[in-house]
């Protein structure tokens, strides 16, 4: 018989299609009643294909599940430790998509330094012919950047940030003994010391509201934050006040703390760039993170190892 899978929330079509040539599918994301459902399948599921969703509750509801396999590198919306208590095995999708995510990071600092967005509105709203060239904008090279969380990704942004003719530190749990970049041990002494921070570090309680109001104020009024990482990382009223204020000078934002609704006050910024969650979204890269939630659910009940585990 073929290995049930439950599909609880809504999920690339890849996986469904690459799932029902192999296994049960139920998606339960698509029923009307889905306690029935769910009460009705769940003595059978032995695997969960997910989008970084995974609670306590779910998992006690499937007494016979093995796997979860989710969606995107990020698992702070998995139980972990739930799961690791009942011998579930977790997995998710990095590398795949460290590329991206990187790109995607040095794409807002690039945009918010040279007000491409704000200068792209002023060419469509005929302000070039009619007022002339726009006033100049300020260059990355020879600027310091602070990446919070140099983990995979993060260290990707370093590699190409060099390329770029910045100089990198970096703030984290602890230093790192293999790269070459100044550790600080202290989050507000790093952005102290910094034109701009990113942030790339994994969500969750242990990072909640970390890039808090000192952190902003810390930058300066020159100073830049962007957000790759996850909304919940910033204090996002903090953040609103301090590019009200001008304490805090720019601001690229590709993640918010209640996706998809963002706070209005950011939407007549002319200092700020706002994408919706777009990091690791190419054709190329998802159709990556599809594939390998599929091969580790595969490598599983083959009895074989799964490709990525989250160890945590």
């Amino acid at each position: 018989m073929k290995p049930e899978i439950l599909i609880p929330v809504p999920i690339m079509q890849r996986v469904a299609d690459a799932l029902e040539d192999s296994y049960t599918v139920h998606r339960l994301d698509k029923a009307d009643d889905r306690a029935g459902l769910l009460a009705s399948v769940a003595p059978g599921v032995r695997g969960v294909a997910t989008m970084g969703v995974a609670d306590a509750a779910l998992m006690d509801a499937l007494p016979g599940l093995e796997i979860i396999s989710s969606f995107g590198v990020g698992y702070d919306g998995v139980d972990v430790a739930h799961a690791a208590g009942k011998g579930i095995v977790v997995t998710n999708t990095p590398d795949v998509l460290n590329d991206e995510v990187a790109n995607t990071a040095i794409m807002l600092l690039l945009a918010v330094s040279r007000k491409l967005v704000l200068y792209d509105r002023y060419v469509r709203d005929g302000r070039w012919v009619a007022e002339g060239s726009p006033p100049l904008t300020q260059a990355i090279r020879n600027t310091r950047i602070g990446i919070l969380g140099l983990g995979r990704i993060g260290q990707d942004i370093a590699r190409k940030l060099e390329m770029f003719g910045c100089t990198v530190a970096y703030h984290g749990r602890r230093k790192q003994d293999d790269q070459p970049y100044e550790y600080f041990a202290d989050l507000v002494g790093m952005a102290r010391s910094c034109d701009t921070v990113i942030a790339i570090c994994p969500g969750g309680e242990a990072t909640r509201g970390i890039v808090n109001r000192s952190v902003l104020d810390a930058l300066g009024p020159n100073g830049t934050f962007i957000n790759i990482a996850r909304g919940s990382v910033h204090d996002e009223p903090a953040l609103v006040a301090a590019l009200q204020e001008g304490t805090l000078g720019f601001a690229g934002l590709d993640v918010f703390a209640d996706e998809p609704s963002v706070p209005e006050e950011l939407f007549a910024m002319d200092n700020v760039v706002l994408q919706p969650h777009q990091g690791s979204a190419t054709v190329q890269t998802r159709n990556d993170m599809a594939d390998l939630v599929v091969n580790n659910l595969d490598a599983h009940f083959a009895g074989k190892p799964v490709l990525t585990p989250v160890t945590e």
